[in-house]
């Protein structure tokens, strides 16, 4: 497989670009567009001989990264997704490949079913789910 050989760089993007700590939820956050700031690395990267690029987790957080709220937006703070589809087009023109880094197993306090949750209490459909394996 081609990982076998790939040389993969490690980027945090939270603190990589600036990120504010906490996400408080405003969404005009996206404005800052801060996932844009790794366009500056691909020249370096390149010379590096990298072969791909792994994002330690982009994805929206209620915080750190890995406490996530929802898997299908890259995290506000960062900017919006079509900045991260820029971003990732940027590399595979490089000849990079991009991995995105998740802990699908785990959430955070912001995600829609603990919300539900909290909510609902006992009227909540999700509030057995941490018991199913």
């Amino acid at each position: 497989m081609w990982y076998d050989e790939a040389v993969v760089y490690q980027i945090y993007p939270l603190g990589l670009c600036g990120a504010p700590l906490q996400n408080d939820g405003d969404q005009t956050q996206a404005s800052e567009h801060r996932i844009l700031r790794v366009l500056d690395w691909v020249p370096h990267l390149e010379k590096l001989g990298a072969g791909a690029v792994l994002f330690n987790p982009p994805f929206e957080s209620d915080a750190h990264g890995y406490d996530t709220r929802d898997y299908n937006r890259l995290d506000p703070r960062l900017g919006t997704n079509e900045d991260l589809a820029q971003v990732c087009r940027a590399f595979h023109d490089a000849g990079l490949r991009v991995l995105l880094d998740g802990v699908f197993h785990h959430v955070g306090r912001g995600f829609w079913a603990f919300r539900d949750v909290q909510e609902k209490k006992w009227n909540s459909p999700y509030r057995d789910r941490s018991e199913e394996r």
